[in-house]
Formats: structure tokens, sequence, C-alpha cells
């Protein structure tokens, strides 16, 4: 594309794009141990930089500044946007491009009075690669996750895990075991992300570009710079899906210690003493009474620059039929004594099977 050719309009970039995003998940589904080579000519493509201009600009988080002092927001006119757009690209095809560290901003934390969670606001620029980088690696590595993740996963939500555990509950599962990663996105080890990232991609240029990211530092909100040796920033557009990469370690980890076999063996699994359980992860609770999903605690893998990464901010056992939709239990706030009656909330603690609180 020559610098003084149009860029092409978003609806026809993003039918291209996805045409092109399904090509990679059909081949990454296909052959899981495939290691794709030529990823980087995507990130700089003119469609894929329109898309991913698109989505920058048109976020919440669009009049939010960086490190660079840049509003996406306000770059709205034609010649403008045009212009961004070929100097992100050329500094990409020359390999030019340098990450700026993101801009420190402390925001409260909800339901925590006192205390503060920490974001990373990325240059303009940087979302613009950012974004680029998602649209090509989402599809290669959504073919690789389990079923049992929720969090940060296209067209999946919390509700849907949610859902998940009202159906096991109707399938002999009586417990919920709640645990929070604590510092999720501060504690990951870089060197275990770009591990799990280069087993799908080959291409050197898309592994130097997502280092450059995370060790791209953090400017405080005095103004002075600091290193980044673990964790993602949790404000980048990429945090989310490097985080996603990571986590499946986790899944696979209890996933190959579910299954007891036939509905006879787990019975009999049971009746020795023995427990068996679904994982289900999640990320944004949608709800306060939705904190729930299974999980196990005492046996994590390590992926933390110094120590275990796993360990549990909260751990909350319940009878899984006390925070249950009323409908699903048959209980519309009608029973004698639901607490719900009327509240038009739908939420029951009465109806159901269940084995009493948790002791």
């Amino acid at each position: 594309m020559n610098t003084g050719e149009p860029w092409p309009l978003p609806s026809w970039a993003e039918s291209r794009v996805r045409r092109m995003q399904a090509r990679l998940h059909l081949w990454a589904t296909s052959d899981p141990g495939r290691r794709f080579d030529d990823l980087y000519n995507l990130i700089h493509h003119p469609d894929f930089l329109a898309v991913a201009w698109e989505r920058v600009s048109g976020s919440k988080g669009a009049r939010s500044p960086g490190a660079d002092r840049v509003i996406p927001a306000f770059i709205s006119d034609a010649a403008d946007v045009a212009a961004f757009l070929n100097d992100t690209r050329e500094q990409l095809k020359a390999r030019t491009f340098t990450p700026l560290p993101v801009r420190e901003r402390m925001i409260p934390k909800a339901g925590s009075p006192g205390k503060f969670r920490r974001l990373g606001i990325p240059s303009a620029m940087d979302r613009l690669v950012q974004a680029a980088l998602v649209l090509v690696l989402e599809p290669i590595f959504e073919a690789d996750f389990k079923p049992v993740s929720y969090g940060f996963r296209p067209k999946r939500r919390a509700q849907d895990a949610i859902a998940e555990i009202h159906a096991f509950g109707s399938r002999n599962y009586h417990w919920v075991f709640e645990a929070d990663i604590t510092a999720c996105f501060g504690e990951l080890a870089h060197s275990a992300i770009l591990d799990r990232v280069r087993l799908r991609v080959g291409d050197k240029r898309v592994l130097a570009l997502v280092k450059s990211f995370l060790k791209a530092g953090i400017m405080s909100e005095a103004g002075q710079v600091e290193g980044t040796a673990s964790g993602t920033p949790q404000g980048g557009i990429e945090s989310p899906l490097l985080a996603s990469i990571a986590l499946p370690v986790l899944d696979e980890h209890f996933c190959a210690k579910d299954h007891h076999g036939t509905r006879w063996q787990r019975e009999k699994h049971r009746m020795n003493g023995g427990a068996y359980y679904r994982m289900i992860r999640y990320a944004v609770l949608c709800r306060a009474r939705h904190k729930s999903a299974y999980a196990e605690v005492r046996v994590m893998p390590t992926l933390a620059a110094e120590g275990p990464a796993w360990r549990a901010g909260r751990r909350l056992l319940v009878g899984i039929t006390r925070w249950v939709p009323a409908v699903a239990r048959g209980c519309r706030g009608t029973r004698a004594g639901c607490p719900v009656a009327g509240s038009g909330r739908g939420w029951c603690r009465a109806g159901g099977r269940g084995r009493g609180p948790a002791p």
C-alpha cells in the first residue's frame, strides 16, 4: 500500500479481517501442533490496522491519554487518521516501532474501601498496535482454550459460567468452592507468557513485539518510569489475551484430574471418601451474588517470577442451592417462606435440593 493511497473502509476491512481470522482459527484447530511463522505481515496490513483503529477510537478509554498525552478520540479528521495509520504502519514495517511506558492510574477498588487498583494506560500508537496484535493472535489461541474458561474470551460472559454452575447443580453437584487469583495481571511471569505464546507462534518478529510490550515499563503518577519484571499492565488491550494465554495451564492441570470414569465409578469414588468436581474459570463477576466458581487451590502450577502465582484471595464454600435462580428450581417467588417473594429479584434460597449450608 502506497502512502498516498486511501485507507480501506472499515466495513470492507472488517469483512476481510473476519475471513482471515476464520482461516487462522481453522488452521489452528485442524493442526493442534502447528506453529505460525508469518504473522507479522498481518499486524501491519492495512485491513487489520483499519479495524484495530475503529476499535481503539470507539472504545470507552478513547478519551484517556497515555504517556504521549495523545487522546485517540481527538484524532477524528480523515487526514489525521490516515497520517497516524501511515506512520504506525511504516514504523512496524521498518521494525523501528518501540512501545512507550504505560501511564499509571490508580482507581478505587469496587467493594474495597481504601484499596486501589493499578491501571496502565498505553499510548495511542501502542493501543493501535496492540489491537492489531489481538486481531491476529486471538483466533489462533481460541482453538486451544478449554471450554471451562469464560474469562476474557469473545462471545463468552460471566453469565454463561453461572448458567453452567446451575446446570451442574442439577447433576448432583452440591457445593461451590470459590477462589480468587491474587494480582493475576501483576504476577504472571514474562517467561511463562512467552513460553505459551511460542507454542503457537514461530514468527520471531511477533514474539519480539509481545516481549517489547511486556518490558515497556510504567510511568508513575509522579512522572518516574519503572521497569516491569513481571506481569502485564492491567488496562492494556493485549493484557487480557496474554492472561488468557497463560491461564490455560490452570485449566489443563485440573481438567486432567476431574475425570473419574463412568457414573458408577464416580459414585464408587465418592462412597470411598473421594470427591469429584468440575472447574469453571471466569473473570468479571456480573453481580455480587454470583461470586462462585469451581476451583481447587491445594496444588497450583507456578507462573510467577518468584513463588506461586495462584494464591487464593478469597475462599468461599457454599451450598450450590443457596444462590440458584428461582426459575431454575421451579420457584417463582411464591413458595411459603421464600425470602424473595414479591421482591422481583428472582433469587431463592429456599427451593431445590441441598445438604444445607457449608460447615
